[in-house]
């Protein structure tokens, strides 16, 4: 298993490839598309442990993953998130998911079958989720979304390791723990995606995609010809009461757009003015995006102008996804009930019937009930 290397593709195989992961005895490293570091997992064999530590501070433990004979528990130190337990069910042919411990609601399960590894949302009664599909002889996995013939969500590619290792149920564990994405990475690699097709730099981490972006005034970019300097103001005319431009009660007219002082706010230019107007007739002139040619968008949206290919389901003929319904049994067998007699069933009735005695109105007299009252 010594530097073994796992290829993960979006979509299917020779599709963008989204990450990398280095698989070696001392641990696993993360990378993404473009060889960057973004998560390292380290073993512990001795504790029959795994770390997922800081990759700015590798002494410092994100998570740790703790295995035993009954499934795995990870513990997170960041705050507002509760530990997971993973236990094996049903002779280790199920794993159950817990969210905040062993008495904790159950999550997910992953449930073990011949083609590969379904992972149930909301619980045991909930809707296949995903599917884990080990292709045999081929040396991938793929990862397809809502069920066996559901799209392919990723394709992870083995190279030096063998994909049944991790049909195991400790082995899967480990597998499903470094091959998780967080919410932050999903949306970032949307963002990332949306910034290819408009063909404007992605977002920096950590930065809004709403921020401003533009040219950000200072008190030093007038210079000397406006006569701002860094350490002071610009003088300003003092203005009296009878003055017109003072207003009423004597009060400064607002700061002008070429006022740069440093004030602390960045002034965008034209952001406060008024919308122009266009010309209704003109679709060019309403959208910038409507001068653009459907060719145009469509061909920046596909990966090195590459063609639409068949998913890989459309290979699969009618019979073959359909044989195993056609083959199963669906003949109602009879309930345990029906092969009880009717005497036996009523018998322990008819003995506990008890006979019908008067009630204990049948002791009121007709005179006091027509009355309504007790007679002497």
């Amino acid at each position: 298993m010594t530097d073994a290397v796992i290829t993960e593709f979006t979509g299917m195989r020779g599709g963008p490839v989204s990450r990398i992961y280095q698989y070696t005895r001392e641990g696993i490293r993360v990378l993404d598309g473009r060889r960057g570091l973004k998560r390292l997992y380290l073993f512990d064999p001795s504790s029959n442990m795994m770390t997922e530590r800081d990759i700015s501070r590798q002494d410092k433990v994100l998570r740790r993953f703790v295995f035993d004979n009954y499934g795995m528990l990870e513990e997170s130190f960041s705050f507002g998130h509760p530990p997971r337990t993973f236990r094996y069910e049903d002779g280790g042919r199920q794993i159950v998911m817990r969210e905040g411990g062993d008495y904790g609601a159950v999550g997910k399960t992953y449930t073990f079958e011949p083609n590969g590894i379904a992972e149930t949302a909301y619980g045991r009664n909930g809707e296949i989720e995903r599917v884990f599909v080990f292709a045999s002889g081929s040396g991938t996995v793929l990862l397809r979304r809502g069920g066996w013939y559901g799209d392919v969500e990723r394709t992870l590619v083995f190279e030096g390791i063998d994909t049944s290792l991790f049909r195991e149920p400790e082995a899967f564990l480990q597998f499903l723990m470094f091959t998780e994405k967080s919410a932050r990475e999903s949306e970032a690699e949307i963002d990332e995606q949306v910034a290819k097709i408009r063909g404007t730099p992605a977002a920096e981490p950590g930065l809004s995609r709403f921020a401003y972006t533009g040219p950000r005034h200072t008190s030093d970019d007038a210079g000397p010809a406006g006569g701002i300097t860094a350490s002071r103001s610009p003088a300003r005319p003092v203005l009296r009461p009878g003055d017109r431009s003072a207003g009423p009660q004597g009060r400064r007219p607002a700061m002008q757009a070429n006022d740069l002082s440093d004030t602390g706010i960045d002034f965008i230019p034209e952001g406060d003015s008024a919308p122009r107007r266009t010309l209704a007739g003109n679709p060019a002139a309403r959208d910038r995006s409507g001068g653009i040619p459907f060719e145009e968008r469509w061909q920046s949206a596909q990966p090195d102008g590459e063609k639409l290919t068949q998913g890989g389901s459309s290979r699969i003929s009618l019979d073959e996804r359909f044989q195993s319904s056609r083959d199963e049994d669906r003949t109602l067998p009879e309930g345990r009930s029906a092969r009880i007699p009717l005497e036996e069933r009523f018998q322990s009735a008819e003995q506990d019937k008890e006979e019908f005695t008067p009630g204990r109105s049948a002791q009121i007299s007709y005179e006091e009930r027509k009355t309504g009252r007790r007679l002497p």
